[in-house]
């Protein structure tokens, strides 16, 4: 039994097509949304225009490597978040596509959230099934979340921790730009901060399992205009961003001892980040980038769950 999964998130426009039957995936579809050198993000308006003109083609792609007519579900992320008030335009492209396609096919419409899609895809991709029916913490770091959440699968979440002002994928990306990437910028960032041979000891702003990330993008000019190289200025980014998120974890397994952890989001696809986590914290999942960053993946898994399929 397949089922596609549609997402339009202010990054990428995703597809992805889910075995419910072998639990793996078929193939999936990617293309970022086209940001002008310089700039930081899109107006939401150009958001939903390039993801009208690329899902036709992603589709046709898909179409080329899978038996769409076997499709039997359809899942689509319509907002950012399960909560009152969430909304962004650029989901309504991916929810026109689903329903169109649903519609002509007879087949069940699934709606979930972009942050659903990603706890779901970061769950699938570490093999425990068993994460789909118990608690654990799934820290969703992105260009929009840095949300530490206390989650029973992807349908029960509960945000016990986040950043009181900048999003982590937010300063990762504006420090990038400042360096002269693209947006979005965290895989050069993180490319340049391999490179760093130096000890960066970062300063965070952590209180419990909230943390301020304001002060992170100053930090960072600074130490450009103190003359350091770009790869350490990469590498302090993102040891800030793995020390914060350390700290807001550990300060929740107080709480919540004996759970499970898991990273989720495009910023937790950093092989700093892990490595910084993982030589700390010992038993947390981080999983492969295709199920971390910006992905149909999870949509197209929570299509099976809820239509019965797996």
């Amino acid at each position: 039994m397949l089922t596609l999964g549609i997402d339009t998130s202010n990054y990428a426009t995703s597809l992805a097509v889910y075995d419910s039957c072998a639990k793996e995936v078929v193939c999936d579809k990617k293309q970022f949304l086209p940001v002008k050198q310089g700039q930081l993000g899109l107006r939401q308006s150009d958001a939903l225009f390039h993801h009208t003109a690329a899902l036709p083609e992603l589709l046709n792609q898909l179409g080329q490597q899978v038996d769409l007519r076997q499709i039997q579900a359809v899942g689509v992320s319509t907002r950012p978040r399960p909560v009152d008030g969430s909304y962004m335009p650029c989901f309504l492209a991916g929810k026109s596509a689903a329903v169109a396609f649903a519609s002509a096919r007879g087949i069940p419409l699934i709606e979930t959230t972009h942050q659903q899609g990603h706890i779901a895809a970061a769950l699938f991709a570490t093999g425990e099934e068993d994460l789909f029916r118990r608690s654990s913490l799934v820290f969703h770091v992105s260009g929009g979340t840095t949300d530490l959440l206390l989650c029973n699968g992807y349908d029960s979440i509960q945000c016990i921790g986040t950043s009181s002002d900048l999003y982590a994928g937010q300063a990762v990306d504006r420090v990038g730009v400042k360096l002269g990437f693209a947006f979005p910028a965290g895989v050069m960032v993180s490319e340049l901060a391999v490179k760093c041979t130096e000890t960066v000891r970062p300063k965070v702003s952590v209180k419990g399992t909230s943390c301020s990330l304001s002060g992170l993008e100053n930090q960072c000019n600074q130490l450009l205009a103190q003359g350091k190289t770009p790869e350490y200025v990469c590498r302090y980014c993102l040891n800030c961003v793995a020390e914060t998120a350390l700290r807001m974890v550990k300060a929740a397994l107080e709480e919540y001892p004996g759970l499970p952890v898991v990273f989720a989001g495009g910023v937790m696809s950093s092989q700093i980040i892990r490595e910084y986590v993982t030589r700390r914290l010992s038993g947390a999942h981080f999983v492969p980038g295709k199920f971390s960053s910006d992905n149909a993946i999870g949509v197209a898994c929570i299509a099976a769950r809820e239509a019965n399929h797996g």
